[in-house]
């Protein structure tokens, strides 16, 4: 089920709503579990098939948690690590069977020559995400930050549904005690305002910058390819750039509001991460969760961070960028893509250290330019089909030729008018996207409490008529031209 279809907003969204402010009213508990319940059907919408596979990782998840919790409060080192190195051998080979076992087989029949017919395997939705959720909470049980148990709560926590198919990456401590707050199971008018507010700007960076861009993206990456001006491979580059910016900060944004109306706050996952100042800052701003998560749980206790010496730490942190990359799919493009961010971060540790703290205006202002620089090259191997594509669009981003083919460009055969086009597009996202406040700072913590006081009684009701109305719009363009998939559902 999507976010920005009719099925969801009018239909999946109320109900879920009601029946859990309604059964609040007499049961805490028992309003959990029905949101564990509707965050299952959700999962369902999409294939029904896969609702044991997810169940059956939830329970195994659940007593391996019991498990290693038990035996670390005891003191039993041995049997903790036992069932903690079990937990992990269950669910990446969960994750490596849907994930990469064509990638794999395929990768070692060609080495050796050797006929191979891929599985075709389905991948299963939201599965890198919830895969990743529970082992920050198996890891969490082994450090004994793990102090509730009940199923319900522990369900909600895995399949809550604006987090499931895309993210946030959730961490136990910071959604369980929310699960039993008195606060989040009491309706509050204002506060489903708010939420909407979010999701209303959400939907409108999805349904009309992202969709809107994205129509640059595909005659580039997936059919014309192979003879490009420089403008044309910059454009299609570009294009992509703010597609998948809009695209993710959508996602973002209308989950937590989601979740907000919910009286539960998820964690900030995006937050205009194209203002970086550098490639460490990116990536504090970019999939936030999923980066606090590489740098925890793999870079530092995992691989040993930084305490090993120097060239040990950034082999560490190359290693870490390589699977990250890896996580998005199974690609060689995927791989290469986080090896060149784990080469920008060595290199921007290195700048850094090199600078010593000095900051100058010239130099804040060419960092913010290279970093947007080196992000936009690595996302043409992000976006790209397979290896050669993303060659062949690099090579003409810097070396092409200036003289159109004979094929049909970006938008068919008016090839200048569609470069207008392009470029009138990514005039209006760039300006956005590096000059425009966010969503969490036009709605922060101070300035939604100040607004929700406001949005009560008859004015309340009129906004609220209002984002009703603007979200009717939005949802009928995006049913008209065609609902598309957010981009992070692939990952």
């Amino acid at each position: 089920m999507l976010f920005n279809t009719f099925v969801f907003v009018f239909v999946f969204l109320p109900l879920a709503l009601f029946g859990y402010y309604v059964i609040s009213k007499y049961s805490l508990r028992y309003s959990v579990f029905f949101l564990f319940l509707a965050s299952l059907v959700f999962y369902s919408y999409w294939k029904v098939v896969f609702l044991p596979l997810l169940l059956g990782s939830i329970a195994a998840n659940y007593f391996f948690g019991k498990k290693i919790s038990e035996y670390t409060e005891l003191n039993d080192d041995k049997s903790a690590k036992y069932f903690l190195t079990l937990s992990l051998i269950f669910n990446l080979g969960l994750l490596a069977f849907f994930k990469y076992a064509d990638f794999f087989l395929g990768f070692i029949a060609a080495l050796f020559d050797y006929p191979f017919t891929p599985f075709g395997v389905t991948l299963p939705i939201g599965i890198s995400f919830f895969t990743f959720t529970q082992i920050a909470y198996l890891v969490d049980c082994r450090v004994a930050k793990i102090k509730e148990y009940k199923p319900e709560n522990y369900g909600l926590f895995v399949t809550y549904f604006p987090h499931l198919i895309a993210g946030p990456i959730l961490h136990h401590k910071d959604m369980m005690p929310q699960f039993d707050q008195v606060k989040s199971h009491v309706f509050s008018g204002s506060r489903l305002l708010v939420g909407s507010l979010y999701f209303l700007i959400g939907l409108f960076k999805k349904v009309v910058l992202a969709d809107g861009v994205s129509k640059f993206v595909g005659p580039i990456f997936d059919v014309n390819y192979a003879s490009l001006t420089p403008l044309e491979a910059w454009c299609g580059a570009l294009a992509y750039t703010f597609q998948l910016y809009f695209d993710f900060s959508a996602y973002s944004e209308m989950a937590y509001g989601l979740s907000y109306m919910f009286g539960i706050i998820l964690p900030i996952n995006f937050n205009s991460p194209y203002k970086s100042k550098s490639i460490i800052e990116f990536w504090r701003c970019w999939h936030i969760t999923l980066s606090t998560f590489l740098r925890d749980y793999l870079y530092i206790i995992t691989l040993g961070g930084n305490r090993r010496g120097f060239f040990r730490r950034y082999f560490n942190l190359l290693l870490t960028m390589l699977l990250g990359g890896l996580w998005h799919g199974a690609n060689f493009t995927f791989v290469i893509w986080g090896g060149l961010h784990g080469i920008y971060l060595i290199i921007n540790h290195a700048i850094r250290n090199a600078l010593n703290g000095r900051k100058h205006a010239l130099i804040t202002f060419m960092g913010w330019l290279l970093t947007f620089a080196a992000v936009v090259l690595a996302w043409v191997l992000f976006r790209a089909n397979n290896l050669s594509i993303a060659l062949q669009i690099l090579r003409a981003m810097f070396a092409g030729t200036f003289t159109p083919g004979d094929g049909d460009y970006l938008m068919g055969l008016n090839r200048i008018m569609s470069i207008d086009e392009c470029l009138a597009w990514l005039g209006l996202t760039a300006a956005i996207s590096f000059f425009a406040p966010n969503t969490y700072e036009l709605l922060g913590v101070g300035i939604r409490e100040r607004l929700e006081l406001r949005l009560q009684g008859l004015f309340g009701g009129l906004v609220m008529g209002a984002v009703m109305v603007m979200s009717i719009l939005l949802v009928l363009i995006s049913e008209t031209v065609g609902v598309s998939e957010f981009l992070y559902f692939n990952f």
